[in-house]
């Protein structure tokens, strides 16, 4: 997206798609600072108007070919997959990928969605009052434990997770 400080100089507008919400499709160059020596090629500006979030939204280009909106629709979707990505490193603590390869990378993440998954069905059906990140670092730390798992969640006399985790390592 467009800052409001970057300066465009238009050098012709292309045709508007009618009820498509785009206000204005232009080519043109950037005029401000350091930008048109870091890229003086010719740069799309499309001004969109999105009903749903009643905000107007301005993308800059350098797809000269695509129509307009299937250049929003690709900003929309961009920002979708940035949003996703922003939930995993939040919720599922992938800190880093396994693999480089396509296939690597989704094996990681299903893995990481299903264990967030069975935890919350987990915290749910035992009613318990600890936040799933809690639930994931102590089921982590006793995964050979033969403790049962209603016990581990419920008991009461641990003053923090940090606590109960230290706990479950030592050895008896």
């Amino acid at each position: 997206r467009a800052r409001e400080k970057i300066k465009f100089r238009r050098i012709y507008s292309l045709k508007k798609e009618p009820y498509t919400g785009i206000k204005s499709d232009q080519i043109g160059v950037f005029t401000t600072g350091n930008s048109p020596k870091r890229y003086p090629e010719k740069i799309r500006k499309i001004r969109y108007y999105d009903t749903v979030q009643n905000r107007e939204f301005v993308f800059l280009t350098n797809d000269l070919v695509s129509d307009a909106k299937t250049i929003t629709e690709l900003y929309r979707k961009r920002w979708s997959i940035e949003l996703f990505f922003k939930w995993i490193k939040q919720h599922l603590k992938i800190k880093q990928f396994w693999g480089t390869t396509e296939n690597a990378v989704k094996i990681q993440v299903n893995c990481a969605v299903i264990a967030y998954c069975l935890i919350a069905i987990v915290a749910k059906k035992l009613k318990t009052e600890r936040t799933i990140y809690e639930l994931l670092q102590i089921f982590g730390k006793s995964l050979l434990d033969k403790t049962p798992i209603n016990q581990l969640i419920n008991k009461s006399d641990y003053k923090n997770v940090k606590e109960q985790i230290d706990n479950l390592l030592l050895f008896n």
